[in-house]
């Protein structure tokens, strides 16, 4: 009877910690697990390519050579992304590709993965950064203080995600479908990973013009590329004008960027009237 009593309250501590928005377990001194991790597979990936000591290498009967070690083969998780996503003939099918591809180490400390939401065949499609912690909890996209602010952004310039009318609907999506660990900004490689699923998606949907929230959305698309991103003005992005504007996230925390959010908005919706 004790030790039920000591299981109900250890569980509704836990719930009201969770409430409280307590999202991580962590232990007196920071563990640094993603690094930890890269440590782990750079130090395999030397032993696969060092050469096999003599002194191990498996006896051959009759005094032979050694049988060589064969290496493990190196994956290579961008080719696999590009792969998964070529083979995608539809957004069902991009939706399951990425949520069984394995090699993002994001997926691993996020809870669930956020797809996308809007009308499917609008001709604004809207490429955000990453969930943020509501968005990890419940799975959709843009449903938290960001999204709220995204929604009234796009009302600004007639346009609705809940639009029933294409041509005024907004198809809203991320460039990473999994929040980063303590909402820390992604790294190069995680992001790199997840592009082929990023232009595939556009493919798909075919909208007539991008509208690329943060920089995080710009990369996904343009890469390294100085001359491309906000404050460049419109660039080209899988054979569509693109214009890349300040995320909505960082406006929560810098409302002085929002004169120039709203000036972008503004070109914006003046260019897809010229459509």
């Amino acid at each position: 009877m004790e030790s039920a009593l000591e299981y109900d309250i250890a569980l509704a501590q836990l719930a009201w910690q969770v409430e409280m928005g307590c999202a991580e377990a962590t232990c007196e001194a920071p563990v640094d697990r993603f690094a930890a991790e890269i440590e782990a597979r750079a130090a395999a990936a030397a032993r696969a390519q060092a050469p096999a000591a003599s002194a191990h290498a498996p006896a051959v009967k009759g005094g032979g050579a050694p049988a060589p070690v064969m290496a493990e083969p190196q994956i290579d998780p961008v080719a696999e992304a590009a792969a998964l996503a070529k083979g995608c003939a539809d957004l069902a099918a991009l939706e399951a590709a990425m949520a069984s591809f394995a090699h993002c180490d994001l997926r691993r400390g996020a809870r669930r993965m956020c797809f996308a939401a809007g009308h499917p065949a609008a001709r604004v499609m809207v490429i955000g950064e990453a969930p943020g912690r509501e968005e990890d909890r419940s799975g959709a996209v843009y449903e938290g203080p960001a999204g709220r602010l995204l929604d009234r952004m796009l009302a600004a310039i007639d346009l609705s995600r809940d639009a029933q009318v294409s041509a005024q609907g907004a198809y809203l999506t991320y460039a990473l479908p999994w929040r980063p660990p303590q909402g820390r900004d992604p790294h190069e490689g995680e992001i790199a990973c997840m592009a082929p699923f990023v232009r595939r998606h556009v493919e798909l949907v075919a909208p007539q013009v991008l509208l690329l929230l943060g920089d995080v959305a710009v990369q996904s698309l343009f890469g390294a590329a100085r001359d491309k991103g906000i404050g460049k003005g419109w660039a080209e992005a899988c054979g569509r004008p693109a214009l890349a504007i300040t995320a909505p996230e960082y406006l929560l925390t810098h409302p002085a960027g929002k004169r120039g959010a709203w000036h972008d908005l503004l070109t914006f919706k003046a260019r897809l009237a010229a459509l």
